[in-house]
């Protein structure tokens, strides 16, 4: 072979084009678990609905949004009707395991309402770190298992004023379906 025909430089090849979407969003409705830690004599946790919507940056990085209602007790033992609301956002990192499989872990600031007892002022700043497992059904539905430990400080004297140094933290815990748009 001659020297020129061997530093010959092959063509540029044109780059691939991904056939998949890129979904920005994932929306979550699911059932959940919070314990009860802030008011006095509760022997039991509630159960509920939790919502999320994350809005993802790139690959590892999104913003959640998530709430909750939690109303109903798991066993008859609470001496109150209590319920609990969470409003919640943070960042979350998360990434593929396997093919179908991925982990998270999100960290989560805002509010916690507790209705039903008395309790002044009845909301208080809370936040919390958690993690999870999500598991993809197809390109746009899917699965999502996590817990969260919430801390929220509210006062144990009804009608207190001012700063609360009674913290408490709760159990929280979700599972609910996902779909990416």
């Amino acid at each position: 072979m001659p020297l020129a025909a061997m530093s010959q430089i092959a063509p540029e090849k044109s780059p691939s084009r991904s056939t998949d979407h890129e979904y920005k969003y994932t929306a979550l409705v699911g059932f959940g678990y919070t314990s009860l830690n802030q008011v006095n004599q509760s022997n039991s946790g509630l159960t509920g609905v939790t919502l999320s919507v994350t809005r993802d940056w790139g690959k590892y990085f999104g913003l959640t949004a998530q709430g909750g209602h939690y109303q109903w007790t798991v066993t008859a033992s609470n001496p109150f009707a209590a319920s609990v609301n969470m409003y919640l956002a943070g960042p979350e990192f998360h990434a593929d395991l396997y093919d179908h499989v991925g982990i998270f872990i999100h960290g989560l600031i805002g509010a916690e309402h507790t209705g039903g007892v008395a309790i002044r002022p009845d909301e208080s700043f809370a936040g919390g770190v958690g993690m999870g497992v999500s598991y993809k059904l197809g390109t746009r539905l899917g699965l999502r298992a996590w817990g969260d430990d919430i801390g929220s400080s509210f006062t144990l004297v009804p009608y207190q004023p001012g700063f609360s140094p009674h913290r408490r933290f709760n159990a929280h815990a979700a599972i609910g379906v996902t779909y990416k748009f």
